[in-house]
């Protein structure tokens, strides 16, 4: 009985990793746009008045709310409130592996087309100060380029160190974080949205090898 019990709970535990369920979650969307009948990835440029990462270029998308039905709908939602563009005229090309920054840190990446006209002429100036777009062929040709990052484990003033093998003498295991960049013509896109380019434009570059 316990064990039947058992295995029907794990079962219907669906989670993404332990922690999803409290984690800080957003979505974002890829747009892709028809420019002079080719295909370009849309980016923004973040509002130089907004009180977070003013001028950084990054996709449409923000914090999952209570009330979003899916982390696509916050993607829709969010694309909507940045862009001005009816979620109606957005179609879902696809979902991308999730991006697990920590067990406190997750993003949904999310592939559409979207109607370029329409951008241009209603973004949201409070928190976009411009829109561009990168030819995706360009992208399927560049080669990012990367640097690390140190990340050094430094527990709190008050941590219990009389509770763990070596007190204060237990050797910290820290990390390096790989920060990829994009130089397209004057402009550099790099941290996350970089990171989720990347893989986006990985996972094209592998369906171009199996033809």
């Amino acid at each position: 009985m316990f064990l039947d019990k058992l295995k029907n709970q794990l079962n219907e535990s669906k989670s993404l990793f332990i922690g999803e369920d409290t984690a800080f979650r957003s979505a974002i969307l890829i747009p892709l746009v028809l420019v002079d009948g080719e295909w370009h990835v849309l980016f923004e440029v973040r509002s130089f008045t907004m009180r977070k990462q003013p001028g950084d270029i990054s996709f449409p998308g923000g914090r999952i709310d209570s009330t979003d039905a899916s982390p696509v709908a916050a993607a829709l939602r969010e694309t909507q409130e940045e862009l001005g563009i009816d979620p109606e005229t957005i179609t879902i090309v696809g979902e991308l592996s999730p991006y697990i920054a920590s067990s406190s840190f997750v993003v949904y990446p999310f592939v559409a087309t979207i109607d370029y006209n329409q951008i241009i002429h209603s973004y949201n100036k409070d928190e976009v100060e411009e829109v561009f777009t990168i030819p995706i062929n360009w992208l399927l040709n560049h080669e990012p380029y990367m640097h690390l990052i140190s990340i050094d484990s430094v527990p709190s003033p008050n941590f219990p160190y009389e509770k763990i093998m070596n007190g204060t003498r237990y050797q910290w295991r820290n990390r390096s974080m790989e920060e990829w960049f994009f130089d397209y013509e004057e402009r550099t896109i790099w941290g996350l949205t970089a990171r989720i380019l990347k893989h986006f434009i990985e996972i094209m570059k592998l369906d171009n090898r199996k033809v």
